[in-house]
């Protein structure tokens, strides 16, 4: 599935702007559609593989395209385009934002570490969809909150779809390519093509994945012309096709042939479902790309441009079929037989293309995916790479892209032909669709507050009509279905370890964490010497005192005049804005110079580089700090949980501004350019930086605000020192051997070969001091 932002969140498009409208609607074409679109490539071939045959009678030709005429009409364009696109969550689509829009209504998370601050956020209240409050839907609300087995069922279903759509990642670039090449065949006797269209499959293949770590900004806009391009071969070629070979095809559109298709063909018939589902994938993406595009965008591109060309193209494909019936079936019964020999060669270069236009959006897709995982604790940290300075949709992950290229190269020599590729792509498409299906259903009830019936209703249909081709899908097993099933479960493996273990170590740390009354009885010096500097220490909690502040205090003589406990935490909402970034408030009273920090990110955020967190931060305790000194409040805040919001840097307008320098005067053009300010300058020292906060003159801060801030300012300017708590988490004696198993070996090898967090290796090597602890889960 397609993830690549094509506009950016600071100019959302206008409902009344039909401009922009069509504009975003051309280029999903490239974007959303590029997999939907090549799907005739294998789909004849994957139905009459062998389950069935092409008669001379057409009955079963017929009932094909019966089949995929009323699939193609009831789950890309009922349930998606008039149903599913209207889940959004602010915008956003796929099955994590399905997960988030229930975790936030049903007040359910992947991390115990909700406050109350983040239902104020701006996207958590922005959509009009509201909670059940009465009937079905409240009583389905609170037994999903009282029972925690309800809540990891919700969880390993959304991770199946995930891992599923990874596993889509690894057949689609494989039968997208294999197909396109395909065409090579009809050039040459059949006991060669394979020794040629695998070769230059696994080319093709391995200059794709190659080509990922350079990003696609630089040929995207070549995406949509290529599929247009495609998409008119096809539709023309099969308006060729019906009028040349048979005007009458568009009978079979009648549901009565799919009857007559069954009957005849029986278990046959059944089985070749799995490989009519094809016709509909890519499906998904319609509504995993919504953040990037908007509803009537995708509305309008597939109802008016994709749909019609499929339908032709089907159509145009059984009319030929239909006046010969002496093809191999197991051989040349695919698509480029059907086009006219003249134009074969340029057709399989455009088809090609096509194709890899399509891997790379399922590629793309399967990183961005993987990321929402990560930043929701639900898969190991990995390096992500943002390949485009402008839009930060377009990453690149080097792990999950060698990854898939070695599976996608094993599935292609593994297998060498459609059918056994197709088999495998289907089951994993058809899995999503399930998952979409029944976590729809769920949205039906809590968020849209409709009536159980009609989210029975819903999940009744549409599941029936999923569950026959999963049916069809599955009894296939052994000829390649086998491979999403494999892949789906190693990864469900991973990313559920890792977050039963991130679990674990956030509840030890909750359980552990150092009460208010102990740090209260330790003074304003907290019973050491304080230096110059900032020490930045890293921690899970949004509240109290985390025990590795105390094995500093009670084994160390010496500790920072300014400490602040910083928190990373990601909310279940998809962008959080800058002017709601950060919750910042006091631990203890004034004195002690202890400050929390929390940065909240959404799970499609990009996170800050290390220059503007580090001034962020710094910027976001002054102007706490100015906050609070505007109110007069001179009484020691000892109240924990009291948090005030605040915004980035460039968020205030009004607020204090942070200058620094290496040296030179502070009426440096930088500062005079701010007017009515008053600057806040340190003591007469020498420091390495220069730093200053300008402050609006009014309102007048009261005196001890001021004192505050130009400790904070001279701490800024010692320096910072990142504490990092390197955690080696251990399953506690009498544990269960499964338990034992998930975190001794399972979560410790995770933990051992993922990367640190991404802001921790922003802070310079020379500053970080990690510091070794054993927790017992």
């Amino acid at each position: 599935m397609a993830l690549m932002d094509v506009e950016t969140r600071t100019n959302p498009i206008k409902k009344e702007s039909w401009r922009a409208v069509l504009t975003l609607a051309y280029q999903s074409l490239g974007v959303v559609y590029g997999d939907l679109s090549t799907s005739p490539l294998y789909v004849y071939k994957s139905t009459f593989a062998e389950d069935i045959h092409h008669s001379e009678t057409n009955e079963e030709i017929y009932g094909v395209v019966s089949f995929i005429f009323w699939t193609l009409t009831l789950i890309p364009l009922l349930k998606y385009v008039f149903i599913v696109l209207r889940a959004d969550d602010n915008g956003e689509g796929g099955t994590f934002a399905l997960y988030s829009l229930l975790c936030r209504h049903a007040r359910v998370s992947t991390l115990p570490n909700g406050q109350v601050a983040d239902e104020e956020l701006y996207e958590y209240k922005k959509d009009e969809i509201v909670s059940a409050d009465k009937g079905f839907g409240l009583r389905l609300r609170s037994t999903l909150e009282k029972h925690k087995f309800l809540q990891r069922i919700l969880l390993v279903l959304a991770l199946i779809g995930t891992c599923m759509v990874i596993g889509d990642g690894v057949l689609t670039p494989a039968i997208s390519v294999f197909s396109a090449v395909s065409g090579l065949e009809l050039s040459m006797a059949k006991p060669h093509h394979q020794y040629v269209e695998v070769p230059v499959a696994c080319v093709i293949l391995l200059i794709l994945f190659y080509l990922q770590h350079y990003g696609t900004h630089r040929i995207g806009f070549l995406f949509a012309p290529i599929v247009i391009t495609w998409l008119f071969c096809i539709s023309a070629i099969g308006l060729y096709n019906i009028c040349h070979w048979n005007p009458h095809v568009y009978r079979a559109v009648s549901p009565y042939y799919m009857y007559k298709f069954l009957k005849k063909t029986r278990k046959g018939g059944w089985m070749s479902l799995g490989g009519i589902l094809l016709c509909m994938t890519g499906s998904e993406a319609m509504y995993a790309d919504l953040g990037h595009f908007s509803q009537l965008s995708i509305k309008i591109a597939f109802t008016c441009v994709v749909y019609p060309a499929l339908i032709l193209a089907y159509m145009g494909q059984a009319a030929y079929l239909s006046k010969h019936h002496l093809i191999e079936n197991d051989y040349r019964i695919g698509f480029y037989v059907s086009v006219p020999e003249k134009i074969r060669l340029p057709v399989l270069v455009i088809a090609i293309l096509a194709a890899v236009v399509g891997s790379q959006a399922v590629i793309t897709g399967t990183f961005s995916i993987i990321k929402q995982c990560s930043a929701l604790g639900c898969f190991p940290r990995v390096k992500i790479i943002h390949t485009s300075s402008e839009v930060h949709g377009q990453i690149y992950i080097p792990e999950i892209n060698w990854t898939l290229m070695l599976l996608c190269l094993a599935v292609t020599v593994g297998f060498r032909d459609t059918k056994h590729i197709s088999n495998a792509s289907g089951l994993a498409v058809i899995t999503v669709m399930l998952v979409t299906t029944c976590l729809m259903s769920l949205v039906i009830v809590l968020c849209w507050r409709r009536s159980g019936f009609l989210a029975i209703c819903f999940i009744f249909f549409f599941g029936s009509i999923e569950a026959l081709y999963f049916s069809a899908s599955l009894i296939k097993f052994l000829d390649g279905a086998w491979v999403p099933i494999a892949l789906s479960f190693i990864f469900l493996m991973i990313m559920y370890t890792w977050n039963y273990g991130t679990l674990k170590k956030y509840e030890f740390d909750v359980q552990n964490k150092v009460s208010i009354q102990w740090l209260l009885g330790l003074g304003d010096n907290l019973g050491i010497a304080r230096v110059r500097g900032i020490g930045l220490i890293h921690t899970e909690l949004v509240s109290g005192v985390p025990s590795i502040f105390s094995h500093f205090v009670t084994n160390l003589p010496a500790f920072h005049q300014v400490v602040i406990f910083l928190c990373i935490k990601s909310v279940p909402v998809p962008h959080v804005r800058p002017e709601e970034r950060f919750l910042v408030g006091r631990v203890g009273p004034k004195g002690y110079r202890l400050y929390r920090c929390i940065a909240r990110y959404g799970y499609r955020d990009a996170h800050m580089d290390d220059v503007e967190f580090e001034k962020d931060l710094a910027c976001s305790i002054a102007e706490f700090i100015r906050s609070e000194g505007l109110e007069n409040n001179n009484v020691n805040i000892e109240d924990d949980e009291r948090m005030t919001v605040i915004g980035t840097t460039s968020t205030h307008l009004n607020g204090i501004k942070l200058w620094e320098g290496n040296g030179g005067d502070s009426s440096d053009a930088t500062m005079a350019s701010v007017a009515e300010s008053r600057e806040i300058i340190s003591s007469p020292r020498v420091p390495n930086k220069k730093v200053r906060f300008l402050v609006p003159k009014n309102p007048e801060m009261d005196t001890s605000a001021v004192v505050e801030l130009q400790e904070l300012m001279e701490a800024r300017e010692a320096g910072l020192a990142f504490i990092l708590g390197h955690c080696y988490v251990r399953a506690k004696s009498g544990s269960s051997f499964m338990k034992r198993l998930a975190i001794d070996v399972g979560y410790d090898f995770l933990r051992r070969n993922s990367r640190g967090p991404s802001y921790a290796l922003s802070f310079p090597r020379a500053s970080t001091l990690e510091v070794a602890m054993v927790y017992h889960v």
